[in-house]
């Protein structure tokens, strides 16, 4: 903790463990039934649109959740949650290709939106660090570094031909090419650019809203990583638009506002992401895949114990 956020107690990892699980729970309710999705990502966000964000996400509160991109995440995060669910409960549209190529470009639109808001927070020029809409934020050579891995780990969105929907009664989102390669790169990405942009609420937004997708993708439902991401993303969006005082003053953990950090966060990431896309080039290359249309890992263990536990 001294390295990258300022030391918390018994409580704040108490408060930290029941937003992990309070993901992990809401989840598993928004996918385990029709009408729990349809209730949670699509009723809960009118009546919150029209009663509770006009006023907690007002341009320029004091919180920041006022600003163009917290509004995009919001509503583009819903969507994907609600075509998802479409893609689910309806056989005919499942099984054509423009419908299941959607995901793919969901995934790839919202990545690209955080990318852009990490070459944002650099041409602020807070090279010591300043507050920017309300947000704490230090611009510097980290934010290019993760934009750029950032649309690395787009170029890497792979296999989205081979999406299908499980045939047990969750009727899940299934996404066999998208195995634990990708999955870890991308949340190396996506916990550096929390970290970059939105420092201080980070230890939620990016150490337990990513271990609440990625720990059902690993140990509850394999294969469905894209629709954990999706479900619990919505679910903390729409919480922080709704108590935007929550990582401020209800249960705030800094980070250490250590540039040392920052750069190693999005070194690593940039890493990982070259990484990921040299691997799958090379497997592209040796293949004569294209990775447009044909599955990169068709051949691997964990592509084909997905399939198995699936079909």
């Amino acid at each position: 903790m001294g390295f990258f956020y300022e030391a918390t107690g018994l409580t704040g990892w108490a408060i930290w463990f029941f937003v992990l699980f309070a993901l992990m729970a809401f989840n598993e309710l928004g996918r385990s039934t029709k009408w729990g999705g349809i209730i949670l990502f699509l009723i809960v966000p009118i009546g919150l649109t029209i009663f509770v964000w006009p006023t907690t996400a007002a341009p320029g509160n004091e919180y920041g959740t006022g600003t163009w991109f917290n509004w995009v995440k919001t509503y583009s995060a819903l969507a994907g949650c609600l075509w998802f669910m479409a893609l689910r409960y309806s056989p005919k549209l499942a099984k054509k290709k423009w419908a299941l190529c959607l995901p793919a470009a969901i995934l790839g639109i919202n990545i690209l939106e955080a990318a852009l808001r990490d070459f944002q927070c650099f041409s602020y020029g807070a090279w010591n660090g300043a507050y920017v809409d309300n947000l704490w934020v230090m611009s510097g050579s980290w934010n290019i570094m993760n934009g750029i891995a950032g649309i690395l780990n787009v170029i890497a969105i792979c296999g989205w031909a081979g999406i299908f929907i499980s045939k047990d009664k969750t009727k899940d989102m299934i996404w066999p090419d998208m195995i634990w390669v990708w999955i870890i790169a991308y949340d190396l990405w996506n916990f550096a650019y929390t970290y970059n942009c939105i420092a201080d609420h980070s230890f939620y937004c990016g150490l337990a809203l990513l271990l609440s997708c990625t720990i059902p993708a690993f140990f509850i439902k394999k294969g469905a990583w894209l629709q954990h991401r999706a479900h619990t993303l919505g679910l903390w969006i729409m919480f922080v638009m709704t108590v935007p005082s929550f990582a401020d003053r209800i249960a705030p953990v800094s980070t250490t506002h250590n540039p040392k950090a920052f750069f190693i966060a999005s070194l690593v990431s940039l890493i990982a992401n070259v990484v990921l896309v040299a691997y799958q080039f090379n497997k592209i290359r040796k293949n004569k895949l294209n990775p447009l249309k044909d599955e990169i890992y068709v051949g691997s263990k964990a592509y084909k114990q997905v399939v198995q536990e699936n079909i």
